[in-house]
């Protein structure tokens, strides 16, 4: 994807990404963790602010430093570096409330086209999951790399 994103540092694993968030409220540290689940093959997306006193994801918190699609692009940038050292699995994500939820369904639907060239989309409606529609809402979302 060519779209402006910050840059990204990765542990050996590449499961855990940290970046810094600029804008009119200062620099601000970021974490996009991709964590094992009880499922095999599925991977949780976390991610959030790094917490200055625990140095762990705050997923709750709300920066507004004004660089919202910057930092999704930079999420997507993790998730493709992720499926690059991890093709064969699923990653699921949903926002910690709701309204965090409908935020992220608004920014697959802002990179949709660039993001279902290289990925199988799906929303979750309860416990199922469907091919990602565009303007429809989902608890959640999984997402599995295409392979060429």
């Amino acid at each position: 994807m060519n779209i402006d994103k910050y840059a990204l540092k990765a542990e050996s694993s590449f499961t855990t990404f940290e970046f810094i968030s600029e804008g009119p409220k200062g620099l601000i540290p970021k974490i996009v963790q991709f964590q094992k689940t009880n499922r095999a093959g599925v991977y949780n997306l976390a991610f959030g602010d790094k917490s200055s006193e625990t140095g762990r994801i705050d997923d709750l918190i709300v920066s507004d430093n004004d660089d919202s699609e910057k930092v999704l692009a930079t999420v997507i940038g993790a998730l493709y570096a992720f499926f690059d050292k991890h093709p064969y699995v699923f990653v699921y994500a949903t926002g910690s409330t709701n309204a965090r939820t409908r935020l992220y369904r608004i920014g697959i639907t802002h990179f949709y086209h660039q993001m279902s060239e290289d990925f199988n989309l799906y929303g979750q409606i309860g416990d199922k999951f469907y091919e990602f529609e565009l303007n429809k809402d989902y608890a959640g979302f999984l997402v599995q790399r295409k392979f060429l």
